[in-house]
């Protein structure tokens, strides 16, 4: 069978499938509908031979498999499956989902910007409506308040009007489309800065709470979701641990449940249904504490920013823009952070309450109560009490020098690496599907550059023994229960059994896809450095210069002349200070004196005809202050 028709079969089946499950009252997605194909065709039980075309009767039979195990009732192996399917299409990296939300916020309001940048306005109602345009497209973007909340509104238009008058809507308005979108991103960003100083300066600065300037949906959320999912984790661990212990007892024939009435079957698979559902919660839980420490740090950056601006504005009548402008900005995109924080703990909230209907199958067949009387006086064992009884363990490499082992002290960060999830594999075989968390501390085989752990020593050198051996038991047992594939992360092992999120409906699946790898290595181009020798010359020719060079220099002499052009060409240095300022004053006080008149006029009255007579009585200086 060709690709290409593999493929085209493949795809008829898939929509055969969920065509059914419709018609019978039954949502299935695509990807779980080609995933369960894949599945049956893998279970040796069916009899499928991938090397075999497939004919009308076994497209009608694998039809019908797929039908009967999508329409199972209160099947903790399908709920698994469907919270795996669920998980793996919703769930992405922190990374990848922080550059999403600011995509959705986008697009969400590409209509709103769209309506502003497109618009040609022409009379003084239609300037007023796309200003009112303009704060609407703030408020939603920034999300310091609600257009429809007329004091949030008027604190937007306040701090609006305070960069951008609508007197300057004209020259808005002649923009160019792809300037117009800058403008009002910048106006977004400085009006949120203007509005979260002017809410800080509401109250004195000891008195400013950095809760009342975090989003709401941040005060809201922050506090509960670590608690709540922590909770969900510490219910779904006690469970896989009472299922565990159930489990043993079911395989110790000296010691078996007489009231028993469950296969053990069902047993494993609830065991497996709450062992996945502990795997998303700890993976959310990490997501949740690193949301909470980079919320701490954009709290801390948000804190000394407005302590600057505050700084920078204080009791002053007017500063300039290229000074403030900048800080209300990086208010803005703290904020900005904050708020996609706030976003991503949402997604992670709802994707944790959407992992719980996944567990109603293993909770409606075992009961809390049938789950105690099964166990009656059994010690439940939590995972930390496993580790400690094997905790005096330890593999000496000695014992078994095939093989390659990582001691303790060299495990300490490599727990993301262990094959099985960190499953012990050779428990996994031994006892017939039952899942115990290896021990790293007892030792950790490395195999064709993988690494193994397990729960105890005997096991570790049962399985370094034949480990293909063991490592082909364990894909037999995940063939017969395909919800391991996803739990133990055997992906690797199944070339045709792609992760949810990769598998496409219409994927081969009777043909093995391409592999490709991506692979790199580096060399040290010396590792001893001191057997380099640094004369070592590997050309002969080179050798044969440098040794004419030298027999040549035994017949000549170094002479030395001066002439005029060359005998005042030295190296000179001077030095010089540089000039100072100075001064002098000097000051001569000199005086001067004059004399004093004093003249009289006699016969100016009393006679007709009388004569005036001046008299001069002016003294000289010299004797005016003699005694």
């Amino acid at each position: 069978m060709s690709r290409a028709h593999a493929e085209s079969v493949i795809k008829t089946i898939i929509r055969e499938i969920v065509q059914q499950c419709a018609e019978r009252g039954h949502a299935v997605s695509d990807t779980l509908a080609a995933f369960m194909v894949k599945s049956v065709v893998l279970d040796p039980r069916h009899g499928f031979n991938v090397d075999r075309t497939l004919t009308k009767q076994d497209v009608q039979k694998l039809e019908e498999l797929c039908l009967d195990r999508l329409m199972e009732d209160c099947s903790p192996s399908l709920d698994t499956i469907k919270m795996q399917v669920y998980f793996d299409l919703n769930y992405s990296s922190r990374r990848e989902f922080l550059e999403e939300i600011p995509r959705l916020l986008e697009s969400r309001l590409s209509a709103v910007s769209r309506d502003i940048t497109d618009s040609r306005v022409k009379t003084r109602e239609e300037l007023d409506a796309l200003y009112r345009k303009i704060i609407t497209y703030i408020l939603l973007r920034s999300g310091m308040g609600s257009p429809a909340d007329v004091d949030a509104v008027q604190e937007a238009t306040a701090a609006l009007q305070s960069v951008f008058p609508q007197t300057e809507q004209g020259a808005f308005v002649v923009l160019l489309k792809r300037d117009k979108e800058q403008q009002l991103n910048e106006l977004t960003m400085i009006v949120t800065g203007i509005q979260l100083f002017n809410k800080a300066s509401k109250k004195r600065e000891e008195e400013t709470d950095l809760h009342e300037l975090m989003p709401a949906a941040l005060n809201k959320t922050l506090p509960v979701i670590s608690k709540s999912i922590e909770a969900e984790l510490r219910v779904s661990q006690s469970l896989a641990w009472k299922y565990t212990t159930v489990l043993e007892k079911l395989m110790d024939s000296d010691n078996q449940p007489e009231d028993c009435d469950m296969p053990s079957i069902l047993l494993k698979q609830a065991l497996y249904n709450v062992r996945q559902h502990e795997v998303f919660l700890k993976v959310l839980l990490d997501d949740a504490r690193l949301c909470a420490q980079h919320v701490e740090s954009l709290q801390l950056e948000l804190s000394s920013q407005m302590k600057l601006l505050k700084e920078t504005v204080q009791s002053k009548p007017a500063v300039p823009t290229a000074k403030v402008f900048p800080l209300f900005k990086a208010l803005s995109k703290l904020w900005s952070g904050l708020q996609d924080e706030a976003a991503l703990l949402n997604i992670l909230s709802n994707m944790k309450l959407n992992l719980q209907p996944f567990l109603a199958s293993q909770a409606k067949i075992f009961s809390e109560a049938y789950l105690d009387g099964l166990l009656r006086e059994s010690e439940v064992k939590t995972d930390e009490q496993r580790m400690t009884e094997s905790a005096d363990e330890r593999i000496v490499p000695a014992e078994m020098e095939t093989q390659e082992w990582l001691l303790p002290e060299a495990t300490a960060s490599i727990n993301h690496l262990l094959q099985y999830n960190g499953v012990c594999g050779y428990t996994l075989v031994s006892r017939d599907g039952l899942l115990l968390p290896g021990n790293p501390h007892i030792g950790v085989l490395k195999y064709k550059e993988k690494l193994y752990v397990f729960t105890s020593k005997k096991a570790a050198l049962e399985f370094a023994s034949c480990p293909d051996s063991f490592i082909a038991e364990v894909a037999e047992k995940a063939k017969l229960s395909p919800e391991l594939i996803q739990l133990l992360k055997l992906h690797q092992q199944f070339s045709c059994v792609s992760p949810y999120s990769e598998l496409q409906p219409g994927e081969s699946l009777l043909v093995n896809p391409i592999t490709k790898c991506e692979s790199g290595t580096q060399t040290d181009i010396h590792p001893v450095e001191t057997n380099i020798v640094k004369s070592y010359e590997w050309n002969e020719w080179e050798l044969r210069r440098k040794a004419i060079k030298r027999a040549d220099l035994l017949t000549k002499a170094t002479h030395s002349a001066q002439t005029d052009l060359s005998h005042m060409r030295r190296e000179n240095v001077t030095q010089t200070w540089l000039p100072k300022d100075a001064a002098c004053q000097s000051k001569t006080d000199a005086e001067s004196n004059v004399p004093k008149p004093q003249i009289y006029l006699a016969g100016l009255r009393g006679q007709k005809d009388g004569r005036m007579v001046k008299t001069n009585l002016t003294r000289s200086v010299d004797k005016q202050f003699v005694a």
